[in-house]
């Protein structure tokens, strides 16, 4: 058996493995190598001092570029050699990208050193020398290309050719455009290669103003379909060693399109989203989810509501006993739970998502309900049905716009105004509540269903000049076809800020319990408690009301 492999040899082993180009391909010229809308952008770049590229994720945009790159900075200065500058937004990024210009300089021939790590030098905001790490391939041309990360300091006093890459994701990616365009002014190029991330990004701003002619630039679009259109599909395949079919593409880009989701469309079809951009990675989303947490979904039938009541409130209750009873018996009797409720009765979801607040202040959704199409009165004799099981159930907000108002009421009126609040979600409300719950997800202590229409639910929510919440057009389609409005991320704002909520306190004296026949005892009737005026006890009187 072979020893195991240092460091330094994996380090080799995978260098190499990056620097090879795919079999068959003609390594003499880029052209031979390049699919059409990678050669587009080497044409571009060489003919338009900014270029900015509009592009899906992960259609080899960077990977072309690098053989512009180790072209430019191997020819002499006279044949319009210069250095290349490469930005991206962290160290991972500059080390891949000297990684491919270094398999383009072998395939080339082109007579430069090996890749080298060194301390590029600069000064802080304070004017204090300092040090960071950087990349760095030599040519015989006297020229460079150096792979940095996202600092616009490191631009000053250099010049040549600047690739800002993932610009949309930069911290500062306004001053860092400011800083790569000054090199614009003794005969450097800019390219600036992202995809998307929301409307008011400074990488949407800088399409816009290419576009309407404010700037002058150039601009290269690959959507995903674009890319596959001019084969990429065929690349991956003879890369992989798999064999190409139409069937077999059609297949991967369904499955491709699956995984993005919601995201889809801002990740893939170069469509920003509304807003600054995605409020919450799905990376984030889904390192706080968890298998075993059941995502538990009514659909009532059309023209469910015009069947009798005791119909309904039977057939509503069968499915609570065969479905949610048996999650609710789980539930940690010693421990405080709290729910958020987000409504809808027509088009979006209404969904509940209670919270069980764990020992160690970690919450966790033992499991979320989404209801469809379900009338007034069955929604309510759900909620009031798990609410009333919930163990040391403490607090609850429930979405009070509209119609949502009713069932808010309602549940003041039965679990206590000091519990239940009915929320009017202001764009205050969403800024001092929102905030709060991505800092439980990025400490990992708000713990969801492993669920793909939860994860773009809470995907959906976009900061809209500065408020962190989901716009009112945002709208999605879920795995059953049904249209979707972040109707879980809502309820999830609300259920943390319920649980946030400090619990009540109060004497308690039980009385004895009531002949009850209402949304628990019986068909179509509703209990109204009603104190006596003259003693202590309260009485019930009973009442056959249609719910609005």
């Amino acid at each position: 058996m072979s020893a195991p492999l240092s460091e330094q040899e994996w380090a080799e082993v995978r260098r190499a493995a990056r620097q090879a180009l795919p079999t068959g391909l003609d390594p003499k010229t880029p052209a031979g190598v390049l699919l059409s809308y990678q050669a587009e952008l080497l044409e571009a770049v060489s003919t338009h001092a900014l270029v900015a590229t509009d592009k899906s994720r992960r259609v080899g945009a960077t990977w072309g570029i690098g053989a512009l790159a180790v072209i430019t900075s191997a020819l002499i200065k006279s044949d319009g050699g210069m250095d290349t500058l490469y930005l991206g937004y962290n160290l991972d990024m500059a080390r891949e990208f000297i990684d491919t210009c270094a398999m383009w300089a072998k395939a080339f021939g082109e007579a430069c050193s090996e890749v080298g790590e060194f301390l590029f030098r600069e000064q802080d905001d304070k004017g204090a020398d300092r040090s960071i790490q950087a990349y760095r391939i030599t040519f015989a041309s006297g020229f460079e290309i150096v792979a940095l990360s996202s600092r616009p300091r490191s631009l000053r006093g250099r010049q040549g050719f600047v690739i800002l890459d993932e610009f949309a994701f930069h911290d500062d990616a306004g001053e860092l455009l400011k800083a790569a365009m000054a090199l614009l002014i003794w005969g450097g190029r800019v390219l600036v290669i992202s995809t998307h991330n929301g409307v008011d990004n400074p990488f949407n701003e800088l399409l816009t103003e290419i576009r309407s002619g404010k700037r002058p630039g150039k601009i290269v679009r690959v959507t995903f379909d674009d890319a596959i259109e001019q084969g990429l599909y065929e690349r991956i395949c003879l890369t992989t060693g798999k064999a190409w079919s139409p069937e077999a593409e059609a297949k991967w880009r369904a499955g491709i399109r699956a995984m993005y989701g919601a995201a889809a469309a801002e990740e893939l079809d170069c469509i920003p989203a509304q807003g600054s951009g995605v409020y919450l990675t799905s990376a984030l989303i889904e390192a706080n989810m968890e298998e075993g947490a059941p995502v538990l979904r009514l659909r009532c039938p059309d023209g469910f509501e015009t069947r009798p009541e005791r119909e309904r409130f039977s057939w509503v209750q069968d499915w609570l006993a065969e479905h949610v009873d048996p999650v609710l018996a789980t539930l940690p009797k010693n421990l405080q739970h709290a729910y958020g409720f987000d409504f809808a009765r027509s088009g979006d979801l209404s969904a509940l998502l209670p919270l069980t607040i764990l020992q160690d202040l970690r919450r966790r959704a033992p499991f979320v309900l989404e209801m469809r199409n379900v009338p007034f009165a069955q929604q309510q004799q759900i909620l009031f049905h798990i609410v009333r099981r919930l163990p040391r159930f403490v607090a609850g907000k429930h979405d009070a716009r509209g119609n949502g108002q009713q069932l808010a009421e309602a549940a003041q009126q039965e679990f206590g105004f000091e519990r239940v609040e009915a929320v009017m979600l202001t764009q205050a409300w969403y800024l001092e509540h929102t905030p709060k719950l991505k800092a439980r997800l990025e400490d990992r202590t708000f713990v969801l269903p492993l669920d793909a229409d939860v994860r773009d639910d809470f995907r959906q929510i976009k900061l809209t000049r500065g408020i962190p919440k989901v716009p009112d057009d945002a709208k999605t389609t879920g795995a059953d076809g049904g249209q979707r409005h972040g109707d879980v991320a809502i309820a999830g704002i609300l259920a943390n800020a319920a649980a946030d909520a400090e619990p009540i306190e109060y004497g308690y004296r039980p009385a004895p319990p009531p002949a009850r026949r209402g949304l628990d005892g019986g068909a179509g009737a509703r209990d109204f408690w009603r104190p006596r005026r003259d003693g202590d006890r309260p009485t019930t009187t009973t009442g056959r009301e249609k719910f609005l």
